[in-house]
């Protein structure tokens, strides 16, 4: 019995830690690059499908309720043409090279809401899944750069980083 009242009094020091210290002992994962460009192509990543992966995406994609499924297919609507912008999208999350402002346009056009369950289901497909855990943060940090680099066309990207 005590052994336990031990291990709860650590997990809720610990816990209470790791939130008034959220980097302690933490390098900041967050500005790495989660893949290396100069090595792997997005298109490649996205593009190299196995039989089994294929099935896998169409079985998730199948069994989304279809009123989400209208409900995406609407945002990517409203996104279009987002052709080459969805993998230089996926580009800034993986590799944190930059969406042009062309491409900022069609995502804010589309609103926040769209992109992000966009993005939701581009990171549970078979060949992004193993990322799904790390871009949430990403994910958000495209759309605020984004925001700032339409409200203020002279912002330089550099800039727009700087101030989100």
């Amino acid at each position: 019995m005590e052994t336990k009242t031990i291990f709860l009094v650590f997990f809720i020091i610990t816990t209470l830690v790791s939130y008034a210290y959220p980097n302690l002992d933490q390098e900041n994962v967050d500005d790495k690059p989660l893949i290396n460009s100069s090595h792997v192509h997005i298109f490649d990543l996205v593009d190299a499908t196995s039989r089994a992966s294929q099935d896998y995406n169409d079985h998730m994609l199948e069994n989304l309720p279809p009123k989400y499924q209208m409900y995406l297919q609407t945002c990517m609507d409203k996104m279009e043409p987002i052709g080459k912008c969805g993998l230089d999208v996926l580009k800034e999350i993986l590799t944190n090279e930059h969406v042009p402002r062309k491409c900022c346009k069609k995502i804010l056009n589309a609103g926040k809401k769209c992109y992000m369950e966009i993005q939701k289901i581009m990171f549970r497909l078979y060949q992004l899944k193993r990322f799904a855990s790390r871009v949430s943060f990403r994910i958000n940090h495209v759309w605020d750069r984004c925001s700032k680099v339409v409200e203020n066309p002279s912002l330089s990207h550099h800039e727009a980083i700087e101030l989100s």
